[in-house]
C-alpha cells in the first residue's frame, strides 16, 4: 500500500471539504478549491479526516494513489493557510512594478514586459526588486513564478536576472586576455 496515500489528511477547523464522485471541494479563509480525482481514486470524509483509497492494484493504481492524497492535502493546506513563493530581481536598471493586475517588469529589454497576474493569486512588490506571489492553488503559484523567472533567469557571469530568494547561482569566471 502506498505510504502517502495511505495516511489520511487531517481538516482544519474553519474549512469544509465535499467530496461528490470524483470531486473534491474543498473551501476555507483563504478561498475554494476544486479537482478530479485522478483514476483509480476515491475519497470520502470521515468527521475530521479525508481519506483516500484506491479501486484497483497496479502499479498505475499505486501511484495516482500517493498522487490523489498529495494534491488534496495541497488543497486543504492551500485554503486554510496559503502558499508563497518570493523572487528577487538582481540587475543595473532592473526593477518591477505592479500596475493593477498587470506586473510591469524592467528586465534590461528594450521594452517593458507586462505580466497579467491571474485570478487568485496576489503580487506584492517591495524596494521595486523583491516580489511575493501569495495564493491558494500550489501548483498555480509555483507557475507564476516559474513564469516570471522565465523572462530573464540568472546568467552565470554577472548573476543579473530574475532568482527564487535564497537561490544560489554557480558563477563562472570570463575570458582572461593572453
Amino acid at each position: 500500500m502506498s505510504r502517502i496515500g495511505k495516511s489520511p489528511v487531517a481538516i482544519p477547523a474553519k474549512v469544509k471539504v465535499s467530496v461528490s464522485g470524483d470531486r473534491v471541494t474543498v473551501e476555507g479563509p483563504k478561498g475554494s478549491l476544486g479537482m478530479s480525482l485522478p483514476k483509480y481514486t476515491q475519497a470520502k470524509v470521515d468527521g475530521t479526516n479525508v481519506s483516500v483509497a484506491r479501486t484497483a492494484e497496479s502499479a498505475e493504481a499505486r501511484a495516482m494513489h500517493g498522487l490523489a492524497r498529495a494534491l488534496v492535502n495541497n488543497m486543504v493546506k492551500g485554503v486554510s493557510e496559503g502558499f508563497q513563493k518570493k523572487l528577487e530581481i538582481q540587475g543595473v536598471g532592473f526593477k518591477a512594478a505592479l500596475q493593477g493586475q498587470v506586473a510591469n517588469l524592467a528586465l534590461g529589454y528594450s521594452h517593458p514586459i507586462n505580466y497579467p497576474v491571474p485570478a487568485g493569486i496576489k503580487v506584492v512588490v517591495e524596494e521595486g526588486t523583491k516580489l511575493t506571489i501569495d495564493g491558494a492553488d500550489k501548483e498555480l503559484v509555483g507557475r507564476v513564478a516559474s513564469e516570471i523567472r522565465s523572462f530573464y533567469p540568472p546568467e552565470p557571469y554577472k548573476g543579473k536576472g530574475v532568482r527564487y530568494a535564497g537561490e544560489k547561482v554557480v558563477r563562472k569566471e570570463g575570458k582572461t586576455v593572453q
